[in-house]
């Protein structure tokens, strides 16, 4: 595998991409790698207990790489109190079955921080479509959360400057819902960081590696 796709809502045929396929307790195809969770927007308190034991369920499957997304939002109806509480019950699932968190975050990271340190987990918790400032993305790696770039680097000017000065241990690369290849990411990626694309294909596999296969 040459490209890591760690977030993607788009099944891939290309032999060189090893992605990570987001899915629900809904989905119906579990054929590639894949990643499950309750989505803050989509929780349903009528169905939450059927869902956790369906997600709870495709845990165990060979290709199920990681529990996710699933985590916070300000900015939508669903009571914030209540998506603490189905986080937190994904949280005990990850730890349990040794899967690594994929989050998602609008306007929450504080508290996304204090649940963190509240709960100490093993597993590897990573951030998805990072597009803040540097201060914020210090403050998450402070606290041990891995952050993933999307397609905001191709022209995102703060954004890029912001990914310039991260560890690229601390990094990962998706596609989310874009319509870009990963290998548009990758190669932006590699201008950003003034590096050979073949060394940030490297590094990435490693950090790759490190979380969701050792």
């Amino acid at each position: 595998m040459d490209f890591f796709d760690v977030h993607t809502h788009t099944f891939s045929s290309d032999k060189n991409v090893f992605s990570i396929v987001n899915t629900y307790p809904n989905s119906s195809n579990f054929s590639q790698p894949f990643s499950i969770g309750i989505h803050p927007w989509f929780i349903n308190i009528d169905k939450i207990e059927e869902e956790i034991f369906i997600l709870e369920s495709k845990l165990e499957h060979k290709n199920c790489f990681a529990l996710g997304e699933c985590g916070l939002d300000k900015l939508i109806a669903v009571d914030f109190e209540r998506q603490k509480e189905v986080f937190k019950k994904q949280i005990q699932l990850s730890e349990k079955y040794k899967k690594p968190l994929i989050i998602h975050c609008v306007k929450a990271h504080q508290e996304i921080i204090e649940i963190k340190k509240e709960v100490n987990p093993k597993q590897v918790w990573i951030l998805h479509g990072f597009n803040k400032n540097k201060q914020l993305a210090e403050r998450l790696l402070k606290n041990g959360i891995i952050l993933s770039f999307g397609s905001a680097i191709i022209k995102n000017k703060k954004l890029q400057e912001v990914f310039l000065e991260l560890p690229i241990s601390s990094i990962l690369l998706e596609t989310d819902t874009s319509e870009l290849e990963i290998q548009e990411i990758y190669q932006k990626a590699s201008e950003i960081k003034n590096s050979s694309l073949t060394d940030l294909q490297l590094a990435i596999y490693q950090n790759f590696k490190r979380i969701f296969i050792e």
